[in-house]
């Protein structure tokens, strides 16, 4: 049997990150802002994690305008949502696992 640990996706490793992800996925978008202000965290520390995420392809970003501001949306793509569903399968048998 594989070990259940092997499944874990790295880039989920980190709390932020697994926080934008789950706030993703039950929400069509979410802009900087309500990211920002849901987890806590400082712009930097956030925009940090949405580029890994970003990078990696499980997030997608739009830039527009709400009048004369910016406003930066983020949605889960169709590979990040497949990708999270896996690690949190694996975080699930991991758990399991050990009972």
């Amino acid at each position: 049997m594989k070990n259940p640990i092997e499944n874990l996706n790295k880039i989920f490793d980190s709390r932020i990150r697994l926080g934008i992800m789950s706030a993703l996925m039950v929400n069509t978008d979410v802009n900087f802002n309500e990211l920002k202000e849901l987890l806590g965290i400082t712009d930097g520390n956030l925009a940090s994690h949405l580029k890994t995420l970003e990078e990696s392809a499980f997030v997608k970003v739009q830039k527009g305008f709400i009048g004369r501001k910016t406003n930066t949306t983020y949605s889960i793509t169709k590979g990040g949502e497949k990708a999270f569903k896996q690690h949190l399968e694996a975080l699930e048998k991991m758990i399991g696992s050990v009972k």
